[in-house]
């Protein structure tokens, strides 16, 4: 069910340029959902979940007119994706959420799970159907993954100080034989070398709805990191190179955008999970970006 993709290598190995970046990689893995039919023993996105038969479902905890059940978003197999480090001795991954945007803030509730396959002996097999909801683009299309390992650098927004400055200056880039637009020269950072775009585990957030604010765990304080981006296409105009070499078009297609699960997020940004790197049973937190 696991599917190839492979992301071009990028064409500037950008901490060679700036080695003060050397320090702040982080690796991500792109999860690559593209359609198909994943039962309840693989990893994807909005696929069946491997959902025991006498525990309740989840529904949404705030009130509608009527129970809202929960749909599922992601399900993720450690032994598919190693960099999700899931705690103790569970080692699955299932997200859900309540298809519709709640007022007064457009907030979107997430509830995690994590669990131990072993002990799902009795599957349900018949979850509760999602309710009529007003916006269908919170409801993901069945999407199996395959997900790649890819080095990730922190948003542009996100960089020291000193460190904006010298990415802003085309000289150094130059002095490294490389074009870029004197007059944006970090363009080629933001679009290219830093972040990859779409669904994905660990990397750097992505900002720019606001500036780049510290998550902290509300039960140990440590400070959070990412654990999955919940995105609203997987590449797009400005992230072309991104795109896997199994995906590539010839140009004339005018191919430019891609969304296999159908899934846009507040005026299609981005749904960040975080995690406490402290404890897997702490509360996560969300924000969008």
């Amino acid at each position: 069910m696991i599917r190839t993709r492979t992301t071009p290598p990028r064409p500037v190995d950008v901490a060679e340029v700036f080695p003060a970046l050397a320090p702040l990689a982080r690796s991500a893995v792109r999860l690559h959902p593209r359609p198909g039919s994943p039962t309840v023993h693989d990893s994807s996105i909005g696929g069946p979940l491997l959902w025991p038969a006498r525990e309740p479902w989840r529904y949404c905890r705030i009130e509608h007119e009527g129970l809202h059940p929960l749909v599922p978003v992601a399900q993720l197999y450690a032994r598919d994706i190693p960099l999700l480090r899931p705690p103790g001795r569970t080692d699955l991954l299932q997200v859900l959420w309540c298809p519709s945007e709640h007022a007064p803030d457009s907030s979107i509730p997430v509830e995690l799970s994590w669990r131990t396959t072993a002990d799902v002996t009795d599957i349900l097999a018949a979850p509760p159907e999602p309710f009529d909801a007003d916006e269908d683009f919170y409801v993901p299309e069945p999407c199996v993954l395959a997900p790649e390992q890819v080095t990730e650098y922190p948003d542009f927004l996100e960089l020291p100080k000193e460190l904006k400055q010298q990415i802003t200056d085309p000289a150094p880039w130059r002095a490294a034989g490389i074009m870029v637009d004197d007059a944006y020269p970090q363009e080629l950072y933001i679009d290219t070398l830093s972040q990859a775009p779409g669904w994905k585990i660990g990397g750097w957030a992505p900002w720019g709805l606001t500036d780049p604010v510290p998550r902290f765990c509300v039960a140990c304080g440590t400070a959070m990191t990412p654990l999955l981006t919940i995105s609203s296409s997987e590449w797009h105009r400005n992230s072309t190179s991104w795109i896997p070499n199994e995906d590539r078009v010839p140009s004339t297609s005018g191919d430019s955008w891609s969304n296999p699960p159908g899934i846009t997020v507040l005026d299609a940004n981005h749904l960040q999970l975080y995690a406490c790197p402290a404890s897997g049973g702490h509360p996560h937190t969300v924000l969008v970006q």
